[in-house]
């Protein structure tokens, strides 16, 4: 007869592992507010995609709102129309004037850019939504984008992504969409100065075209994701098969 106490053992430690690995799935498969840059070329243009999950058990997402940058803001905003939503690009006077690589001076950019949904259109639960966007001109290499985004729910509740990690500490609760620019490789088209505005334009466009299909899925599980969610279910079968052989042997 196999030992009450040692079956015991048993049972709780596979319990256990169980739990662990469903937490380990479940932890990263978690989301936040987060920005996929399709290029982060310096002084270059790029197309920035947002993914926005919702996170509320019984209110849908109906507005969301990015900061632009004003220390170093982008002189060129484009919006990607999203199918029931409508999106503004606000522009306003920036805190300080900007003297731009030409020496030219700026005192009015792109502050922020507000995607609202129409009805009916609103994110809702288990589900998400991507929002893109064209900028440019990126800043230089090793500077960090920062991005902060405001979600705000048909409920009223309203989430503010906006701390900013520090490398070497644990990631903020809310943090805001970010990302580091990097320098131009030799030969490398940032779309740069000798460029007119058709070719330009073209060239966002193109950016736009070779990464949608990598954007579609901004906002998808990982493929640690779903190893976690995989591990925790071999594991719970395995309790479960562990229980059964305990039951037939007491």
């Amino acid at each position: 007869m196999t030992n009450p106490s040692r079956r015991t053992l048993t049972t709780s430690a596979v319990a256990l592992t169980t739990a662990g690995l469903m937490a380990l799935g479940l932890g990263a498969a978690s989301a936040h507010v987060t920005v996929a840059p399709a290029s982060t070329t310096e002084n270059g243009y790029s197309q920035l995609t947002f993914s926005v999950p919702n996170e509320s058990e019984s209110a849908g997402t109906n507005k969301v709102e990015v900061q632009l940058p004003t220390e170093q803001p982008f002189t060129s905003v484009r919006v990607k129309p999203v199918e029931g939503w409508t999106a503004e690009v606000v522009t306003g006077a920036l805190p300080e004037p900007v003297t731009t690589d030409d020496g030219a001076t700026l005192t009015e950019a792109p502050l922020s850019v507000v995607w609202t949904a129409e009805a009916g259109a609103e994110i809702s639960q288990q589900e998400y939504q991507t929002f893109s966007i064209s900028v440019g001109r990126l800043p230089e290499a090793g500077s960090t984008v920062l991005l902060p985004a405001t979600q705000s729910y048909t409920d009223g509740d309203v989430v503010a992504w906006d701390q900013e990690a520090v490398e070497g500490a644990e990631e903020p609760d809310k943090p805001a969409p970010s990302f580091v620019t990097t320098a131009s490789a030799e030969g490398e088209d940032a779309h740069g100065g000798t460029h007119t505005a058709a070719e330009t334009a073209e060239a966002i466009d193109a950016e736009q075209a070779a990464s949608s299909t990598d954007s579609s899925d901004a906002g998808s599980p990982s493929p640690v994701a779903w190893a976690g969610l995989v591990a925790g279910l071999l594991g719970l079968a395995a309790g479960v098969a562990a229980l059964a052989r305990t039951r037939r042997t007491a």
